[in-house]
């Protein structure tokens, strides 16, 4: 009796379906072209109450053109780290229909020296974007008063 069960659920599985519904022009995308511009978006987008309280990942997905496609919250921490699941990031991008992404996140201290653990999840990020065709083209450290960029310091 239960194997004619198991055999009758085999037709409810789930529709998966991929959709891109982009709500601004791409000419009214901001286009980024150094870190410098990067971080003054990511700025702009981050909440102002939690920069200096609770460190957040964020991704942002870039077109062909480096137009900004958009800017996703992948986690929320505490005030010394938060957790990044790679697949997180990379399904975001891959849904967002992105051509390479910048990855961010804050540093609550005011800090802008990458951490050993920050080095080893960009070499993650960068080593799984490459296998992907979806480059990560840098890793920002915001904090209230600047940034530091993997990119413009050799660490990509």
């Amino acid at each position: 009796m239960e194997a004619v069960n198991q055999v009758n659920n085999l037709h409810q599985v789930a529709e998966i379906t991929l959709g891109y519904h982009p709500k601004v022009k791409s000419s009214q995308r901001p286009k980024v072209g150094c870190s410098r511009q990067v971080y003054e978006v990511l700025f702009s987008f981050w909440d102002k109450d939690t920069l200096e309280l609770a460190e957040h990942f964020q991704v942002m997905l870039l077109s062909r053109a480096n137009r900004v496609l958009g800017i996703c919250t992948i986690s929320k921490g505490g005030t010394a780290g938060t957790v990044v699941d790679a697949k997180l990031v990379f399904a975001t991008a891959l849904k967002g229909a992105a051509q390479s992404i910048v990855i961010s996140h804050n540093h609550p201290s005011g800090n802008l020296m990458p951490s050993e653990q920050d080095k080893r999840l960009t070499r993650r990020l960068v080593e799984i974007g490459k296998a992907l065709d979806l480059p990560v083209l840098d890793h920002i450290i915001l904090t209230i008063d600047g940034y530091y960029s993997f990119a413009d310091e050799g660490e990509l």
